[in-house]
């Protein structure tokens, strides 16, 4: 319609900016050849990011790039929902129909929260908050633009990320942070004048900093030559140097304003050059004739986009004479048509904002009561996608309570459907201001079947019964939750829990309590027991709910992974029961999941894995996510817990799979963490190296990263790399925390600490840390972990038996173990075998193992898939075996330093390696050279063996130089060059090191092997 209007207050030459646009085009080269690129620019407004990115995307264009630019929608002071993606998405649906189809083909109804042309969301019935729905909405978005892709070059622009609302910014972080493949660039730009200290894009941009894959472009302003430049294209000819100096000063080279002046000039401004920035923005609107102010003033209130067709109902003027203003702003360059030619926009939002905010303040209520009930006569004349926050944040700033009310609830269910939870915890935060400001009436036809997903707890009918405030602290609580802003929403549970506690409702009030369980845990400040222990007595002796279910399932949980016992079983037994007599579910299918762990754990292990395999299956079937992931996660680690972890393997290969088509990330690096687990007992230890690397990798919330991290140390450790299992450890109990113990945290980390204080040589940390994680005792179900910790216990006092430093204490260690091991059963092989091992480790403490207790040990470890522990075994046993089966001794000490090389477990090849130098027995076919068949142990010298022999004693550098008539001086060389050979860092692990390899026998024992 108004194409054809000629402006000229653009430069048509592209001044300056050399430098930045290089970048640009050098990222969109590496994109090409495949490597995705993250791009940020930022500069203050009218500084010349958009002319910038034109450019660009012109360069773009001529190497037949496809090209999507969204841009960040301000309506009053709210950005919408996820603009940009969803305009972005748009763009390459008209521009590559089939291709984007096919990339989102089997999650359309997911994408669908973001581009609606893909077809219908999927609203589910209610009660039902995954906290991972807004995770798997990113990584479905990441995987169809890495698709579309795949096989053609693709740049993103998202614009005024200033405006933008936190979902957005939460998509783009998780895209900058997941994106590794692709022919993709995406840039996004933002105003840096805008972000003050409190801006909530602030601390975005912070995060951003962190990422190396993060490219950050800062535009600055024009010097005069470039000014001179920007305003010889502008007028065509070239300026006086006068008229240069008057402008350069005045815009201070703010491109923007430079135009703005330049135009005055040309247009010869009555005013002159207006002493103001914002009379530079106002002259030339105010030079309009008189309707096309007016629509400039409409365009202006109605967002950052106006529709020509809301535009028509809102400026009520005759449509051609609304045409005629436009083009009269359009013709004066100060409208624009937006480029899918449905509406219009201001040029540049400098201008915008100063024309906003030149409105009288009846004037701007006004007018967004105008557009409100122009949406309400006629909801077609915005898109679908934005209908629901635009009519509220019109009647919202309209101040008119009465409409703002449901409208908000609207926009906070459709806020909510598309997984924005910030944007949902904003508007429901607005619901609550404007509460006790709606009538009684309009308050009273509220429902809560219409705005909240979590329905009274009370049994009421969600259709009759009137909505609450306390239902819109509920579904906030959740919110917050949901979006991560953890501290708000533990603000708003408490507080409900005491307004419902204060009107008598006790099932409200035990729901609260629930949610602050959950909150308390996720930050780190208890490990939630309490509250929960106050929901359930808030509902006992209650009829049967849905929160009494709720009540019952959440504590079973709990005591699945903190006190696995008779009263966990019970109560998840109970949670079933309950949720199977209201008709819940989704809570019956966590609870019968949880119930089927706490029965293995009782001794029905058979029993118990049938009902999680019952579990899984119909949560697959029924295509439940969230339950489809959990399946994945719980029932491998309980099949890995009794020892069947080839079996684990199958279901958590599927379970990847099943992850990533519903974009589960989280799930993903749990299941990842549990892979690692199993891989590391079949031996498969590269593989789990890759598995744990992945879950640090991609995981979304602190635990998972702490399994992962404990995964790597267990490694690390097994492979000789002592310093950098110390930091994994470290770094696993960061992300765990201190407030919330859990048996299958805390008792792999104490047996992981245990055995770096062992290799280290300090022998009392490591029984400290026996201490600590065996301090509580090992209830039902913690076997997996107790059978280890206990093994590392048992090794060290066997390792250090002699050791001057050790011997005190060590009695009451001894029998602190053995104490320990009464109490744990031993219902499945793996865990018989570990209860061998630590006897017959028990038994090498005091010098009594025999071969015969290591061939018990030896012979229940064959029956399991566990490589390494056998191999470890092994060790043991041929040990025992030298002085009475020199050939079958021989025989597992190949059998052990095979699997030791296979996995690359240099400490247990060295110590075969060296137990078979010192017995005289070739591990390798090919015969031993005499040099090193006779050679001393560890390569060390004969007086350097003298030197390690007095240092694994104790005695000091003096003591040593006086008993072999040496200076301390040459003590203390030996000393160096003993670390130095056996890689060691000090005085206590060369000691550790001797006596754990038995290098000098107690006196008294003599030497076994010499006389073998």
């Amino acid at each position: 319609m108004l194409g054809d209007v000629e402006t000229r207050s653009v430069s048509p030459v592209f001044v300056g900016r050399a430098g930045e646009l290089a970048k640009l085009t050098d990222a969109l080269a590496r994109a090409t050849a495949g490597e995705p690129q993250a791009l940020l620019l930022g500069g203050e407004a009218g500084v010349g990011k958009t002319r910038l990115v034109e450019e660009m995307l012109a360069e773009a264009c001529r190497r037949e790039v496809v090209v999507a630019v969204g841009g960040c929608v301000e309506i009053g002071a709210d950005g919408l929902p996820f603009a940009p993606f969803s305009t972005a998405l748009r763009a390459l649906h008209r521009q590559l129909p089939k291709e984007l189809a096919a990339a989102a083909a089997g999650q359309e109804d997911e994408l669908a929260r973001l581009l609606p042309e893909l077809g219908e969301t999927t609203r589910r019935e209610h009660t039902q908050h995954d906290e991972e729905d807004m995770a798997r909405l990113f990584e479905l978005t990441a995987r169809l633009l890495e698709r579309i892709a795949a096989d053609r070059t693709v740049v993103l622009v998202l614009e005024d990320l200033h405006w933008s609302d936190a979902s957005t910014r939460h998509l783009l972080a998780y895209l900058f942070r997941t994106l590794r493949r692709g022919r993709l660039v995406v840039i996004a730009t933002y105003r840096s004048d805008d972000v003050h200290r409190r801006h909530p894009l602030r601390p975005f941009l912070a995060e951003l900093d962190r990422m190396r894959t993060v490219q950050r472009i800062e535009l600055t302003r024009f010097n005069r030559g470039e000014v001179r430049r920007q305003m010889a294209g502008i007028l065509s000819a070239d300026p006086q140097p006068a008229m240069v100096d008057r402008v350069f000063e005045r815009s201070d080279g703010n491109a923007f304003f430079v135009e703005e002046l330049a135009c005055s000039i040309t247009e010869d401004c009555p005013t002159g050059l207006p002493d103001s920035l914002r009379d530079i923005l106002l002259v030339r609107v105010e030079a309009l004739p008189e309707d096309a102010q007016r629509a400039a003033r409409i365009v202006a209130e109605g967002g950052s986009t106006v529709e020509y067709g809301l535009l028509l109902a809102v400026a009520r003027l005759g449509e051609d004479d609304l045409i005629e203003a436009l083009r009269a702003a359009v013709g004066a360059n100060i409208l624009l048509a937006t480029p899918d030619g449905d509406g219009y926009r201001f040029r540049h939002s400098l201008a915008r904002e100063a024309v906003s905010d030149d409105l009288l303040p009846g004037e701007r209520s006004r007018l967004n009561r105008h557009y409100a009930q122009a949406l309400e006569a006629d909801p077609w004349l915005v898109r679908e996608d934005e209908r629901a926050m635009r009519l509220a944040t019109y009647w919202y700033h309209a101040h008119d309570a009465a409409k703002a009310l449901p409208a908000v609830l609207s926009a906070s269910v459709e806020a909510r459907r598309r997984h924005a939870y910030s944007e949902q915890l904003r508007l429901l935060g607005r619901a609550m201001e404007l509460w006790d400001n709606a009538p009684d009436e309009v308050r009273a036809e509220l429902r809560p079947v219409d705005y909240a997903e979590v329905y009274p707890p009370c049994g009421c009918d969600p259709e009759t019964t009137p909505l609450r405030y306390l239902d819109l602290m509920a579904e906030a609580s959740v919110a917050g939750r949901l979006s991560g802003e953890r501290e708000h929403a533990l603000k708003i549970t408490k507080r409900g829990q005491r307004l419902a506690e204060a009107e008598g409702d006790a099932l409200r009030t035990a729901w609260f309590s629930v949610q602050r369980s959950r909150l308390v845990s996720s930050l780190g400040r208890g490990d939630g027991w309490a509250e929960l222990g106050t929901a359930q007595e808030l509902v006992r002796g209650l009829p049967p709910s849905a929160v009494h279910a709720e009540v019952l399932a959440e504590a079973a949980s709990w005591g699945m992974v903190h006190d696995p016992g008779p009263g966990s079983l019970a109560t998840a037994e109970r949670a079933v029961e309950y949720a199977r007599m209201v008709g819940e579910e989704d809570i019956e299918l966590r609870a019968r999941l949880t119930l089927g762990s706490l029965m293995v754990d009782a001794g029905d292990v058979e029993g118990g894995l049938a009902e999680m395999y019952a579990v899984k299956g119909e949560a697959v079937s029924l295509d439940l996510p969230a339950h489809v992931g959990r399946t994945h996660v719980n029932l491998p680690s309980v099949l890995e817990g009794v020892g069947r972890s080839q079996e684990a393997v199958g279901i958590l290969t599927e379970g990847i799979e099943l992850s990533r088509t519903y974009g589960l990330l989280d799930t993903e690096a749990w299941i990842c963490d549990n892979l690692a687990e199993s891989y590391v007992s079949l031996g498969r230890w590269d593989e789990a190296a890759r598995s744990a690397e992945r879950a640090l990798r991609i995981a979304l919330s602190p635990k998972p990263r702490g399994y992962g991290a404990m995964r790597c140390a267990y490694l690390s450790l097994a492979r000789g790399d002592t310093a950098k299992a110390a930091e994994h450890l470290e770094a696993a109990r960061d992300h765990f925390g201190k407030n919330d113990p859990m048996p299958q945290c805390f008792l792999p980390l104490g047996t992981i600490a245990l055995c770096i204080a062992a290799v280290q040589g300090r022998v009392l940390d490591a029984r400290a840390e026996f201490e600590r994680a065996a301090a509580e005792g090992f209830p039902p179900g913690t076997q997996r972990y107790a059978w280890p910790l206990l093994r590392a216990a048992a090794a060290l006092e066997a390792d250090t038996r002699g050791l001057p430093a050790a011997e005190p204490g060590r009695a009451e260690a001894l029998e602190r173990i053995r104490k320990a091991t009464r109490g744990l059963v031993t219902a499945v092989p793996v865990w018989s075998a570990h209860e061998r091992w630590v006897r017959a480790e028990l038994l090498r403490a005091g010098g009594e193992d025999t071969p015969l207790d290591w061939a018990e040990a030896g012979t229940a470890f064959e029956q399991v898939d566990r490589p390494y522990d056998l191999a470890r075994v092994r060790h043991r046993w041929a040990e025992a075996l030298l002085q009475s089966d020199r050939a079958q001794a021989a025989g597992l000490l190949r059998q052990a330093h095979a699997t030791a090389q296979q996995l690359g477990a240099r400490p247990l090849a060295e110590d075969v390696a060296l137990l078979a130098q010192r017995a005289r027995i070739a591990l390798t076919d090919d015969p031993p050279s005499a040099a090193a068949a006779a050679g001393p142990a560890l390569g060390l010298t004969r007086r350097e063996e003298d030197v390690l022999r007095l240092v694994a004693a104790g005695r000091s550098n003096r003591l040593i130089a006086e008993e072999l008539y040496i200076s301390p001086k040459t003590a203390s060389v030996h000393v160096s060059n003993i670390l130095a050979k056996l890689g060691v860092s000090g005085r206590g692990e060369a000691a550790a090191m001797a006596h754990r390899l038995r290098l000098f026998p107690p006196s008294g024992e003599g030497r076994r092997e010499a006389s073998a």
